[in-house]
């Protein structure tokens, strides 16, 4: 998934490793490929990384049956997003409800499924496309998200995809755990990762208070996709991502009566200087340039070396939006 929004550059910086900390990041909405909205999570306005997790977007949960606002396509439903560029990261679908079918330009053919991750490396450069088919379940509920790679790899690690849908999984007192990436209270998931990073789908019983164990040299945020918790004196719902902090063993997560389901993001903060803008990650404004440039060439010429056109598609790729008219350059973390 790619910000097929025209949002205005984004671009991350450096900062601090920071300690314990309790901040709710609030969503906006955003329109996504033609029929979908997202709620996103990351960049926000008061903090743009949590460890190399750089971009979160969750959406659904949405009723394909139904097309009730105006950013409908007649004769499309759910997720339709053309062939698109990535550089320099890694993208990470994660389903609750439904299926998306899944092509690239490595020539990957795969559905995303509930509790299956499908992790897409882009290192120098490749496209895929994103499409809810039309035999897909009538419901979809999801996140997508990206993972910045560090300077030693982004560019020389092969493109490539992997799919697994047999992930570890671990019980907490009260609650369970899928491990999508990294590892969480010993429990280690097989999914690739180039920095220290974590990724896990949690659901704690209600009202049940659970005891997460944390590793102090990461930061980390919860994103709740059901229900609602209480963690010191806020108390995020649906759709809203809370931000711990780093150097704590553990932390205090109580659901609601309803119970809660949510997403934990961690890793060791990245403190890289990124600039981010539109499916692009970059060290520089030039280099952001250079990729669009081979991108829109690719259009042209129906693929080149650094962007190869996704086989098996049905359909144009996507133009890449113009280029604001300021140079881009790193902003902090956080505010």
């Amino acid at each position: 998934m790619s910000d097929l929004e025209k949002d205005p550059a984004e671009t991350i910086g450096t900062g601090d490793c920071e300690g314990p900390a309790l901040e709710l990041l609030e969503a906006r909405e955003v329109v996504l490929g033609r029929t979908t909205k997202v709620r996103r999570l990351l960049p926000n306005k008061n903090r743009r990384m949590v460890g190399a997790w750089c971009f979160v977007d969750h959406y659904g949960p949405d009723d394909l049956t139904q097309r009730v606002d105006s950013y409908d396509v007649p004769g499309e439903r759910g997720m339709q997003v053309p062939p698109h560029p990535h550089t320099s990261l890694q993208t990470v679908s994660w389903l609750f409800e439904g299926e998306i079918e899944h092509r690239d330009s490595v020539g990957s053919h795969a559905f995303v499924r509930p509790g299956e991750l499908n992790i897409m490396t882009a290192g120098n450069g490749i496209a895929h496309s994103e499409i809810s088919t039309p035999t897909a379940p009538p419901m979809l509920h999801g996140a997508q998200l990206w993972v910045a790679l560090p300077d030693s790899v982004r560019t020389t690690t092969p493109p490539a995809f992997n799919a697994y849908a047999d992930l570890p999984e671990l019980e907490l007192d009260g609650a369970r755990a899928t491990v999508m990436i990294g590892t969480v209270a010993g429990v280690t998931s097989p999914a690739p990762a180039y920095t220290p990073l974590v990724g896990a789908d949690i659901t704690v019983e209600p009202g049940r208070t659970l005891a997460l164990p944390l590793t102090p040299s990461n930061e980390y945020a919860v994103l709740v996709v059901d229900g609602s918790l209480s963690v010191g004196d806020l108390h995020p719902g649906f759709g809203e991502m809370v931000y711990l902090g780093a150097n704590r063993e553990s932390i205090n997560l109580v659901a609601s009566d309803n119970g809660v389901r949510f997403l934990l993001l961690g890793g060791e903060p990245f403190e890289e200087q990124l600039v981010m803008w539109w499916n692009f990650i970059g060290r520089s404004h030039e280099e952001i340039v250079a990729a669009r440039e081979s991108w829109q060439a690719a259009i042209a010429a129906r693929g080149n070396d650094r962007f190869p056109m996704v086989p098996g598609y049905d359909g144009d790729p996507l133009p890449a939006p113009p280029l604001p008219a300021i140079a881009l350059k790193p902003r902090p973390r956080s505010r």
